[in-house]
């Protein structure tokens, strides 16, 4: 596997080259276990969720309804300290609650925000390390793809992943603030005129439609009226309606174009959760997970040493590894010694993506950190060190829900 990536081979591909090696050298299972093992990896309805909230999230950035949440936000806190960067934070919130994947986020929100703030003189560091670290809340606030995956893999309610997803979210939100504030001030940075009242109610409504959108999504899953799956497709629908009826900021003759990328970035999450499933059946047949959780009983008696072992280990994965690929490879394993410990999956999953959500910002993977330096023109390794800070919230964040579970596990409770 390393050799493979180091090669530049893609991770899907790598995956599934190591699943079939393995598999070929076993006189006792049938070479045809790979593709049967990859088949039954995406045989789950929720899974269909996945395209759907992607095509959601396309529709939203190509609609340009990004800049609409931005607006919002800028009016709502760009007369303090700061503003800006703060405006960051808070669309960055907005839109998770959209589009369910970080990236969109970066794309989408760093595209208009990073040039803006390098214009009203924040450094270029600020810029890319504001935007990125926020953007990871796109996999925390709910709705969230990594969360579907999850769901789908363990079993466990997607819907009560998304409810116990909103507190970690918005404390990751709230710290980020804080930290914002205390820089604006040490570094002087701008703020914007304070609106009047009646500009802000305009700006409020205008933003109003796309901000139904996690009300649709989490009200028709909470409700019972909608699985996360037929979610995904009103969420799909209510974006086109918005985009082209209400805003009329795409067009028919841009649909192709939205459903290829939307296709494109499928296939490669769909086809790494198909040839990790496949390695998953390899890894079982070696009863990995059986001899992880011998050693997590022997070595690691009490449950605070085995969370915060989980913890390092899924911060080291998540700089090599995506998400998704690395929920499936390695959630199996863990997942059974946390049972044992009488940890609850929805809290453990919640944990898990948290720890990947850093891995985001991290090198040498890093994709929204890659995103924002590319669209700043900045090396990766200043990027990094002006994110340090903002990583730090998050790891202190996920160290609160890790020991304090009371704090948002009430949420999804309520569901049940």
């Amino acid at each position: 596997m390393c050799g493979l990536l180091v090669l530049g081979v893609p991770i899907a591909f790598a995956i599934g080259i190591v699943a079939y090696v393995g598999i070929v050298i076993l006189d006792t299972i049938p070479v045809t276990m790979v593709v049967q093992s990859m088949f039954a990896g995406l045989e789950s309805f929720v899974l269909i969720a996945v395209p759907l909230f992607i095509l959601a999230a396309n529709i939203m950035n190509k609609g340009d309804i990004s800049e609409r949440l931005i607006n919002l936000a800028i009016a709502l806190i760009g007369h303090i300290r700061g503003g800006l960067a703060q405006a960051n934070i808070v669309v960055s919130m907005f839109f998770g609650g959209i589009s369910g994947a970080a990236q969109a986020d970066t794309a989408g929100v760093g595209k208009v925000l990073i040039p803006s703030m390098i214009r009203e003189n924040y450094s270029k560091d600020t810029s890319v390390a504001v935007t990125a670290a926020s953007s990871t809340m796109g996999i925390i606030i709910p709705p969230s793809i990594p969360m579907v995956v999850y769901g789908g893999l363990t079993n466990v309610s997607v819907g009560q992943m998304f409810m116990g997803g909103i507190i970690p979210g918005v404390l990751m939100g709230l710290g980020m603030m804080a930290m914002v504030g205390y820089m604006s001030h040490r570094h002087q940075y701008p703020r914007h005129k304070r609106l009047q009242l009646k500009e802000i109610a305009i700006q409020a409504v205008k933003s109003i439609p796309p901000l139904l959108t996690p009300v649709i999504i989490l009200g028709g899953i909470i409700g019972g009226f909608v699985t996360p799956t037929e979610a995904a497709i009103l969420a799909c629908l209510y974006a086109f309606i918005l985009a082209y009826f209400f805003y009329r900021t795409i067009k028919i003759k841009d649909l192709p174009g939205i459903l290829y990328d939307t296709l494109m970035l499928s296939s490669l999450t769909l086809f790494a959760l198909a040839t990790a499933t496949a390695l998953g059946r390899l890894i079982s047949y070696y009863n990995v997970p059986v001899i992880v959780s011998g050693f997590f009983e022997t070595a690691l008696p009490y449950e605070w040493m085995f969370l915060l072992t989980v913890i390092l280990l899924f911060l080291f994965i998540g700089m090599f590894l995506d998400t998704i690929p690395a929920i499936i490879l390695f959630v199996p394993i863990v997942l059974p010694t946390a049972m044992d410990f009488g940890i609850d999956p929805v809290h453990f999953g919640i944990i898990i993506m948290m720890c990947l959500a850093v891995g985001l910002v991290t090198p040498p993977y890093g994709l929204c950190l890659l995103l924002a330096s590319s669209i700043a023109k900045l090396p990766i390794g200043r990027s990094f060190i002006a994110l340090l800070p903002y990583i730090g919230i998050t790891i202190l964040v996920i160290l609160i829900i890790s020991f304090v579970p009371q704090l948002f596990m009430w949420v999804p409770e309520i569901m049940r």
